[in-house]
């Protein structure tokens, strides 16, 4: 029995990469597609938003001297291209996908429109939100929250690659790091957890969407957070 049967799954670039560290790496597109489509056999809908970082990150090219809002409009078009490797693998195994992007480039991808989306979903189609908000300044986290909220979806899954769960400090530095198995979104938010942006995090806690933060190194996980069992981090409004 499902736990959830409308989810966001946020998936960050550089878990795409793999142990490669940049650009796509094949065998991890194949084993989240894998994953994504015992989802859909489940007939749990699912829709996904992609972070860019293994091609580009707006922050270090503002940090390098570019302007903000043009650094951040690249890694929006990266966000397309891991969007559409992610369709190209979720198809091959026949799992059928839309990408919808909020910059419109209709020859390679679906504009975003909240309705078709959800039609999509409705029909057991993967939907994939690309281009971020559309906005500079804005992360995929946020994204994630967006659309989560504007879909109406019951939780939002967060896949990592090199954590699994949330932690009172970095487990990579600090051996003896605490980790929750659930947190509020204050207490993110009070305490400076390098889990979600206080933008994503303040729509997530007003909009009373839970999210659950998550190793995607082992398989099967997705499949167990969408069953409601136990891992990662529960992080709630309350």
């Amino acid at each position: 029995m499902n736990k959830y049967n409308r989810v966001v799954l946020k998936l960050s670039g550089e878990a795409l990469a793999g142990e490669q560290g940049y650009g796509i790496d094949p065998k991890v597109i194949q084993s989240i597609a894998a994953q994504v489509k015992e989802l859909v056999d489940l007939d749990v809908e699912v829709a996904i938003v992609v972070g860019a970082g293994n091609i580009w990150r707006g922050m270090a090219g503002s940090a390098q001297g570019m302007d903000r809002a043009t650094a951040d409009y690249m890694g929006m078009l990266a966000t397309v291209m891991n969007g559409l490797a992610l369709q190209d693998g979720f198809e091959n195994i026949g799992v059928e996908t839309r990408v919808q992007t909020s910059i419109e480039m209709r020859q390679v991808a679906e504009p975003y429109i909240r309705r078709k989306a959800i039609r999509h979903l409705e029909k057991k189609r993967v939907v994939i939100f690309a281009a971020g908000t559309g906005n500079p300044y804005f992360s995929t986290d946020t994204t994630s929250a967006l659309r989560a909220a504007e879909i109406e979806a019951e939780v939002i899954l967060m896949a990592k690659n090199n954590v699994d769960g949330v932690y009172n400090a970095d487990p990579r530095v600090d051996p003896n790091a605490k980790k929750y198995e659930t947190i509020t979104y204050m207490d993110v938010l009070k305490d400076g957890l390098q889990v979600m942006d206080s933008t994503a995090s303040s729509l997530c806690m007003d909009n009373n969407i839970p999210l659950i933060v998550f190793s995607i190194m082992e398989d099967g996980n997705i499949k167990r957070a969408v069953l409601g069992e136990e891992i990662g981090t529960v992080v709630k409004g309350k």
